[in-house]
């Protein structure tokens, strides 16, 4: 069992979110029962949050603060705490990302991290085990939080044909993923286009990347393989991606006809009958 006395808070975010739990629980003169009480869980996960084995969610933290009127300390710490959780090779790409005036993006065989619904991306997550599953999933759907900001980044995703037939998850899942792909036509700084299987031999066949552009700093290209990722601001390496980008986007569907062969697929292949706009029909 592991002792909340033997934690270092400058271990890990993690470590110091525990330490700041209890320690501000203590000072309002609450036992865990009844903090949990206040905020609807059972002492037993306040308790595991305290001891840093498990990660709190945003949710969990909101309430925190109110209970102990904190003024926002978790909700403001669990960001970094979320961040923590994702592999250590991507972290240096999603701060990157955050800080993204324009994403543009080609994905040949999953839908982008940023678009994800929860279910999909826990079958994403999940495939080879789900140790840490939970905590995986809440920092993915963190990372989508830049897209509620007050000025979010401009968004251009390019997405294979593949990626709406692919099952992930099963037939609800893609369902509800597909609706979601849908519902983006209502943000205007987003935007998804469809290359379909029609367009053959195309610029993306070496594999899926993403171009980050940012108003103070250099452009950045980022390529994944099953291993880690990799980012360079080479001049080359950027103008190379771009150039393939152009050439997707233009072989790639309006993203009107993107929407209806979103649609088409979702009756076909998932027995849903919506319209290209993301409302159901009968």
């Amino acid at each position: 069992m592991v002792n909340i006395r033997d934690l270092d808070p400058s271990a890990s975010p993690l470590d110091y979110y525990g330490s700041e739990l209890r320690r501000l629980r203590e000072a309002a003169g609450l036992k865990q029962a009844q903090l949990g009480d206040i905020i609807f869980c059972a002492a037993s996960l306040v308790g595991q949050i305290e001891t840093a084995r498990k990660v709190p969610t945003r949710d969990f933290s909101e309430r925190v603060d109110a209970a102990l009127n904190t003024g926002g300390v978790f909700s403001r710490l669990v960001g970094l705490v979320l961040r923590s959780q994702l592999p250590a090779w991507f972290q240096a790409y999603a701060e990157m990302e955050a800080k993204a005036a324009y994403i543009s993006t080609f994905q040949a065989q999953l839908i982008y991290g940023l678009l994800q619904t929860e279910g999909y991306a826990r079958a994403v997550l999940g495939v080879r085990h789900e140790r840490g599953l939970d905590a995986q999933v809440a920092a993915r759907m963190e990372r989508q939080r830049i897209l509620e900001r007050e000025q979010p980044p401009l968004m251009w995703v390019v997405l294979s044909e593949a990626t709406l037939h692919q099952e992930v998850g099963g037939r609800e899942v893609m369902r509800e993923q597909l609706t979601h792909l849908l519902g983006l036509r209502e943000r205007e700084w987003v935007r998804v286009q469809i290359l379909p299987f029609e367009a053959g031999a195309h610029a993306g066949l070496p594999g899926t990347f993403t171009l980050l552009r940012f108003e103070d700093d250099p452009d950045i290209v980022y390529t994944e393989d099953f291993v880690q990722g990799h980012m360079t601001a080479n001049p080359a390496a950027l103008r190379e991606g771009s150039l393939r980008y152009d050439h997707l986007q233009a072989a790639a569907l309006s993203v009107e006809k993107s929407a209806e062969l979103i649609a088409r697929v979702m009756e076909e292949r998932y027995g849903h009958h919506p319209e290209p706009d993301g409302r159901a029909v009968a």
